[in-house]
C-alpha cells in the first residue's frame, strides 16, 4: 500500500445534515427507483475512492433477502480517531454530518468520485437502519444508526489483521416509493465502474433468489476491455482498440477507441468515474484532436487530395466506439443535470494527448489507418447522398418546415415549451386521440404500421420512409448534422401505442430512432411514453381503470364480495372512446407519463444493439433471460 496520511484531522465538515430527510430529492435526485439505487452508488463510490488512492482492490456488494444491502471493501477503513473540532470519531462525523469526509482539501484523497459529494451521511439519513464495521488499528469497530441518529456508540467488537469498511443499510420505506433493488440496474453500474478502474474486483451477490446469484466484475484491460465489450456484437475494422494514456499537472487521461462497420457512434465520456452525459471540455478536446489528426494523416499519405474536402467529425466518428476517462483533483460540473465537465485546462490537455497518441498509432499501423480512413470516406459519401436525399424530399415539400405533414393535427399554441405531440399507432387510435385532445396545446401525429428499424439502416434509407419524414418535419429540429434542438416545435413528444406485442415493438422502433438520430431530444427530457390503462372495471353505474395487473388485483380485492362487475382488457387504444382516452391517458391532471432518460448510457447502448441490431443471438439470449418475467405475452 502507498504511504499516505488519513486520520481524524483529514475529516473536514462543510455543513450539517438537517434537511436531507425533509427534501431527499435535492440530494439523491428522486425517491423512486433511481434515488434508491443511488444509495448503493454513494457507498460504492467511497470504496472506489480508496481504490483510486491505491489502497483497495476488492469491493463486495450483497443484496440481502430483506432488500438491505451490504458493501464491503479492503481499503484503509474510515478513521475511528476523534475529529478534533467535534470530539467524535471520524466514522461518526462522516455518517452524521453532510459534506463531511476526507475529500475537501485534506490529504486523505487526491482524486475522488461521487457526483455531488453528499456521501454516506445521506445514505444514513435515508435509511431505516445503518450498521458500520471498520477494520483498523488491529481492531474491528462497530456502530449503528437509525434514520441518521446514532443508536450504538463506536465500540471495539473484535480483533482484525486486515483493514477495510463494511456498511449495511436498510432503505427507509417512509422515504422511498419502493425499497426493492434491481439486479440488472446495479450490475450494469458495477460493470461500468470495474471497466473504469483497471484490476478492481467488484463482486455482486443477490441472496433473494433460491440459489444466490453471484457475478464478478474485474477487467485487467480497463477501458480497452470496455471498448471490446461494446464492440463484441459488431464487426470491427481493426484488430485491437487503440489505447492512449497521458498524465500531467492537469490530471490523468485514458482513451480507448475502435471502429466497427456500423453506422452509429458510441462515445462515452467520464470524469472521476462520473458518466458526463452532457459531455464537456474533455469530450471537446477528444473530438477536435480526432478530426484534425485523421485529416492530417490522410493528407500526408495522399489519401485525401488537394481538391478533396476535409472529412467532417461526423464522418470520422461513424462506427466509432470510444471511452474517454479523465481523473482530476477538482472537477467542475455544469449543465442541466450537472454532468458536463467545465474545467477549461482539460480541453487542451486531452487534445494534446490524443493528437500525439493517435498520430503515433496511425504511423505504426498503416493497414488499420487506411481501414479507418476508408470507413470515414465512405461515411462522407453517404452523408452527401443523404444531403441530396433531404434536398430532393425538401423540393417535394416533404421536409420543408413550412409544409407540415397532411395527417398532423397540430395545436393552436405556438410556444414550444407549452405544447406536446402524441405519436399514435394507427389511424383508428389517431382518430380517437384527435377527438379526445385539447386542441390548444396537444398535437396528434398518427403513424402507419411499423417504422423502419434505423439500427440496421443508414440515414439515406431512413429518409426514404414516409413516416420518418413526417416525424422529422413535425418536430421541426431537422436530423443528423442539421439537427437543432432550439427549433423543436414541441417540448413533449409522447409515444402512445397499444398495450400488446405490436405496440411494444413500435415503441422500441421509435425509441431506437430517437436514440440514434435525435438523441439530444432524450437528453433534454423531451421524449415520453404514455401509460394507457390495461383494464376497465364496470360495476353498477360506476367504472374504474387499472394500469397494472397488481393494481387490478388490489381493486378487485377491495370490492364487496356481492358486487358484480364486468372486466374489459384493453388491447388497443382504438377500443377506448375519446372521453375514456382523455380521462385516462391524455388529461394532464390524471395521466401518467414515463420520461425517457439515459441514466445508464451503457445499458441503453446494450439494449439498442441487442434488440434492434443485426445479430440474432443477443435477442435470443435476452428472451431466454427474461422469459420467466413475462406473465401475459398477448391477450
Amino acid at each position: 500500500m502507498p504511504e499516505s496520511t488519513y486520520s481524524g484531522k483529514d475529516i473536514q465538515v462543510l455543513e450539517g445534515l438537517e434537511a436531507v430527510r425533509k427534501r431527499p430529492g435535492m440530494y439523491i435526485g428522486s425517491t423512486g427507483p433511481k434515488g434508491l439505487h443511488h444509495l448503493v452508488y454513494e457507498i460504492v463510490d467511497n470504496s472506489v475512492d480508496e481504490a483510486l488512492a491505491g489502497c483497495c482492490n476488492s469491493i463486495e456488494i450483497t443484496i440481502h433477502q430483506d432488500n438491505s444491502v451490504t458493501v464491503t471493501d479492503n481499503g484503509r477503513g474510515i478513521p475511528v480517531d476523534n475529529v478534533p473540532k467535534y470530539r467524535k470519531p471520524g466514522v461518526e462525523v462522516a455518517l452524521t454530518i453532510l459534506h463531511a469526509g476526507g475529500k475537501f482539501g485534506g490529504s486523505g484523497y487526491k482524486v475522488s468520485g461521487g457526483l455531488h459529494g453528499v456521501g454516506v451521511s445521506v445514505v444514513n439519513a435515508l435509511s431505516k437502519r445503518l450498521e458500520v464495521e471498520v477494520k483498523r488499528d488491529g481492531k474491528i469497530w462497530g456502530m449503528a444508526f437509525e434514520r441518521g441518529k446514532t443508536v450504538s456508540q463506536l465500540t471495539a467488537i473484535g480483533k482484525a489483521k486486515s483493514t477495510g469498511t463494511k456498511i449495511r443499510f436498510w432503505p427507509d420505506p417512509e422515504i422511498f416509493e419502493t425499497t426493492e433493488f434491481s439486479w440488472d440496474v446495479i450490475a450494469s453500474h458495477m460493470r461500468e465502474t470495474a471497466f473504469l478502474n483497471k484490476n478492481l474486483k467488484i463482486t455482486l451477490t443477490d441472496e433473494r433468489e433460491l440459489e444466490p446469484r453471484v457475478e464478478e466484475f474485474r477487467y485487467a484491460g480497463g477501458i480497452v476491455d470496455f471498448v471490446k465489450y461494446l464492440n463484441e456484437k459488431r464487426e470491427t475494422i481493426h484488430a485491437r482498440p487503440i489505447y492512449i494514456e497521458a498524465e500531467g499537472a492537469e490530471g490523468l487521461v485514458e482513451v480507448a477507441l475502435g471502429w466497427n462497420t456500423g453506422y452509429s457512434e458510441t462515445v462515452l465520456a467520464f470524469a472521476n468515474n462520473i458518466n458526463t452525459h452532457e459531455g464537456g471540455t474533455h469530450l471537446d478536446g477528444f473530438k477536435n484532436a480526432l478530426t484534425r489528426t485523421i485529416n492530417d494523416y490522410a493528407r500526408r499519405q495522399g489519401i485525401l487530395k488537394e481538391k478533396d474536402d476535409n472529412l467532417s467529425g461526423e464522418d470520422i466518428r461513424e462506427g466509432l466506439v470510444a471511452v474517454i476517462s479523465v481523473k482530476l483533483r477538482e472537477p467542475q460540473f455544469e449543465g442541466q443535470t450537472k454532468t458536463k465537465l467545465g474545467n477549461t485546462e482539460i480541453r487542451s490537455f486531452v487534445q494534446s494527448a490524443i493528437t500525439t497518441g493517435l498520430a503515433e498509432f496511425l504511423e505504426e499501423h498503416p493497414k488499420a489507418a487506411r481501414a479507418i480512413i476508408t470507413k470515414s470516406t465512405q461515411a462522407a459519401k453517404a452523408r452527401m447522398a443523404a444531403r441530396k436525399a433531404r434536398e430532393l424530399t425538401r423540393r417535394k415539400g416533404l421536409l420543408d418546415s413550412s409544409t407540415l405533414p397532411g395527417k398532423l393535427a397540430d395545436c393552436s399554441i405556438r410556444e414550444a415549451a407549452l405544447t406536446e405531440i402524441y405519436l399514435v399507432e394507427g389511424d383508428s387510435a389517431g382518430g380517437s386521440a384527435k377527438q379526445a385532445r385539447d386542441r390548444s396545446f396537444q398535437a396528434i401525429l398518427p403513424l402507419r404500421g411499423k417504422i423502419l428499424n434505423v439500427e440496421k439502416a443508414g440515414i439515406t434509407r431512413a429518409l426514404s420512409s414516409l413516416e420518418i419524414q413526417a416525424m422529422i418535419t413535425a418536430f421541426g429540429t431537422g436530423v443528423s448534422e442539421e439537427f437543432n434542438l432550439d427549433n423543436a416545435r414541441y417540448h413533449k413528444i409522447i409515444i402512445m401505442t397499444d398495450a400488446d406485442v405490436d405496440g411494444a415493438h413500435i415503441r422500441c422502433l421509435l425509441l431506437t430512432f430517437f436514440y440514434r438520430f435525435m438523441r439530444p431530444m432524450i437528453d433534454a427530457g423531451y421524449v415520453y411514453i404514455a401509460q394507457p390503462p390495461l383494464y376497465k372495471i364496470t360495476y353498477g353505474k360506476k367504472h374504474d381503470y387499472a394500469y397494472t395487473d397488481r393494481q387490478l388485483q388490489q381493486f378487485l380485492a377491495a370490492l364487496p364480495e356481492t358486487t358484480k362487475y364486468n372486466l374489459q382488457r384493453y388491447k388497443g387504444l382504438g377500443e377506448m372512446n375519446p372521453e375514456q382516452l382523455w380521462e385516462t391517458t391524455m388529461d394532464p391532471a390524471n395521466r401518467t407519463l414515463l420520461q425517457v432518460s439515459l441514466d445508464d448510457a451503457l445499458a441503453a447502448e446494450e439494449a439498442i444493439v441487442d434488440l434492434m441490431g443485426d445479430q440474432v443471438e443477443p435477442r435470443k439470449k435476452f428472451i431466454q433471460r427474461h422469459a420467466k418475467s413475462v406473465r401475459f405475452l398477448d391477450v
